[in-house]
């Protein structure tokens, strides 16, 4: 049998500000993950079903440190002592230690996102980068803010779809 997960609705049909639209939908797709991995088994978290050897917590993981390299060690330029700590071995799947638990990575997911929201309402869209990958370029070199943004949207969308494959794969479960 199939179970579906509902989903809240998406940012209202009325908003025009392209700011809030985007931010909207970003937050709506941070808890679209949080909906797809609620309810999974810690074996299912931890298995993947893809050659590509991904696996759902570790999806999670990675999203985290996407926020925390593009917001806080790009944009903000904040100091960050391991910004890939979501990759052992680059082209290996996502990094999990063993006693990473789902709680525990989604607290830290969670900590990103409110530091991201934090760093997004105290800048304007049209503002650039600080650094990249934690060096700094020329200006032009440098993204805007509504750049990372749309590039986060992007990426959440894709993961989002790829969570929806696993979770039907893992219990049957669908939704959005």
């Amino acid at each position: 049998m199939v179970q579906k997960i509902e989903s809240p609705p998406e940012p209202p049909v009325t908003l025009s500000d392209p700011a809030e639209l985007l931010t909207g939908y970003l937050d709506f797709y941070r808890d679209a993950v949080l909906r797809k991995l609620e309810g999974m088994s810690d074996q299912e978290l931890r298995h993947s079903r893809l050659p590509s050897g991904w696996t759902p917590l570790g999806l999670l993981k990675h999203l985290a440190y996407v926020e925390l390299r593009w917001l806080r060690w790009g944009f903000s330029g904040e100091p960050v002592e391991e910004p890939w700590g979501d990759v052992e071995v680059r082209g290996e799947p996502w990094h999990l230690e063993p006693a990473e638990s789902f709680d525990d990575v989604k607290a830290f997911f969670r900590q990103q996102c409110a530091r991201s929201r934090h760093i997004v309402a105290g800048a304007r869209m049209e503002d650039r980068a600080a650094t990249l990958g934690g060096r700094v370029p020329a200006e032009e070199d440098r993204p805007t803010l509504i750049w990372i943004l749309f590039h986060l949207f992007q990426e959440y969308a894709r993961h989002v779809g790829h969570l929806d494959i696993a979770r039907e794969l893992a219990d049957g479960t669908v939704g959005e």
